[in-house]
């Protein structure tokens, strides 16, 4: 019986063997078959398959464009031979390539007259906030005087990629960007005294404003600059048909100049192209003013009872640009004595409760004398000729009034009757600077534009 159990495996043992060698020579055989014999479907296949050491070439094909290459807001004068073009440009192609500009003058005296050309320095003034875009202003210098004799002409800029976006191609653009007529240009304005004292230039308003907190800005800052003064005000989508109806009495006066730009939101900037904006009013009103005041229209500058607008200004003749601090307010904590009253009171007359953390380094704005800035920045220029100064405190500063443009519904969330508050963790003191005067204020407004705003709601 045993003698049989081990011929059994013998024979077990051997049958293994012959399958493994049968399915061996299978395997072999097809190789074979498959090397010499290939199938229609598989030489299809392979015919397309590059050999191991060819080179792919492989092709980038380029369609529409990413953003424009320059955006013209306008071009202005500077001088008999200098212009200044405010614009728009691609953000990757300034930060990443060196775009570059030219300007041309072509006169209208004469058609033999040959054109003049010259270099134009970009000047980036928005700090890299830019985002799809970023502000752009051009300065054109020529070496001679421009059109001196009053005959006409137009300014070309030639603005010119340098191989930024697409290095096979240096695409340039050639754009008119402004026209003299005969004998349009006034060259006196270049070195007569500026009709204005002050010049209001504010960033873009934009938003479902509250018209209240408008008409209230307008009628301090009106008394505080005086007969002397203008504001402009460039409409971002902010000049909705109330603050519109808040505005009209004092642009009847002549004190308002009111840009409808709402189409540039088409292009997307920092902060509505506020970096834009601020130039373009720079240069389009740089000799009607002694003094450009910068800020916006949740911010009250003020000057203590000390001093008045004009000692201040003529103890800073000597800068070309100084900064003022701020005084940030809260925009919800009220005295409890105006609880259920406040529908009433003006929002700077109300909210008297003063942020004091300390260590905090609050923003700043800015006034310069026009004429020496060459680019105009939110807080302040540097692009100019002449000394700036920031030491100013207790003699001219801003209260600040953060968010509250923007709220239509009463202001006054918390009551306190403390002269010192803690709400959030922020300590605050009661401040009642502007309160104090807002009766003043009042009286003034009625006195220049009667009762017509009276029904304005909070």
């Amino acid at each position: 019986m045993q003698y049989r159990n081990k011929e059994m495996a013998k024979e077990l043992k051997l049958l293994l063997l012959l399958l493994l060698i049968t399915l061996f020579l299978l395997c072999l055989c097809s190789t074979l078959f498959l090397q010499f014999f290939p199938s229609r479907r598989l030489t299809i296949s392979l015919s397309h398959e590059p050999f191991q050491t060819s080179i792919i070439k492989r092709l980038f094909n380029p369609y529409g464009w990413a953003a424009y290459n320059f955006i013209t807001m306008g071009a202005y004068r500077g001088g008999l031979n200098t212009f200044a073009i405010i614009g728009l440009a691609s953000k990757p192609l300034h930060v990443y390539s060196n775009p570059t500009y030219e300007c041309i003058w072509f006169s209208s005296s004469s058609s033999s007259q040959k054109p003049i050309s010259t270099v134009g320095y970009k000047i980036l003034p928005d700090f890299g906030f830019g985002r799809v875009y970023t502000a752009v202003v051009v300065n054109c210098t020529f070496s001679e005087p421009v059109n001196g004799n009053n005959t006409g002409g137009k300014l070309v800029l030639r603005a010119s990629t340098n191989g930024g976006g697409d290095t096979n191609f240096n695409v340039a653009d050639t754009i008119d960007v402004l026209n003299e007529s005969p004998n349009a240009v006034n060259f006196s304005i270049f070195t007569s005294p500026p009709k204005y004292d002050y010049y209001y230039c504010g960033s873009p308003i934009y938003g479902n404003l509250n018209p209240q907190r408008i008409r209230e800005w307008i009628a301090y800052h009106v008394k505080f600059f005086g007969p002397k003064s203008h504001f402009v005000i460039y409409d971002a989508g902010g000049v909705h048909k109330q603050v519109l109806e808040v505005l009209k009495p004092w642009m009847e006066l002549g004190y308002i100049t009111l840009h409808d730009i709402r189409d540039q939101e088409r292009f997307d900037g920092y902060y509505h192209n506020q970096f834009t904006v601020v130039n373009d009013c720079l240069h389009r009103y740089k000799f009607m003013a002694k003094w450009m005041f910068f800020f916006d229209v949740d911010e009250y500058i003020y000057i203590p009872p000390n001093n008045t607008l004009k000692s201040v200004m003529d103890s800073q003749s000597e800068y070309s640009q100084f900064t003022f601090f701020q005084m940030p307010m809260s925009s919800n904590i009220c005295l409890s004595y105006d609880y259920g009253k406040t529908y009433r009171k003006w929002g700077f007359e109300k909210l008297v409760y003063k942020n004091s953390k300390k260590g905090i380094r609050w923003d700043r704005k800015y006034a310069a004398q026009p004429r020496n800035l060459h680019a105009s920045g939110v807080h302040w220029s540097l692009d100019l000729e002449g000394q700036t100064k920031h030491e100013t405190k207790g003699i001219i500063m801003y209260y600040h009034y953060h968010g509250t443009i923007a709220e239509n519904i009463e202001s006054c969330k918390i009551y306190a009757n403390s002269t010192q508050f803690i709400y959030e963790k922020t300590p605050y003191v009661l401040d009642t600077t502007m309160r104090d005067i807002a009766g003043d204020i009042k009286k003034f407004e009625l006195r220049m534009i009667g009762p017509r705003l009276q029904k304005i709601l909070q």
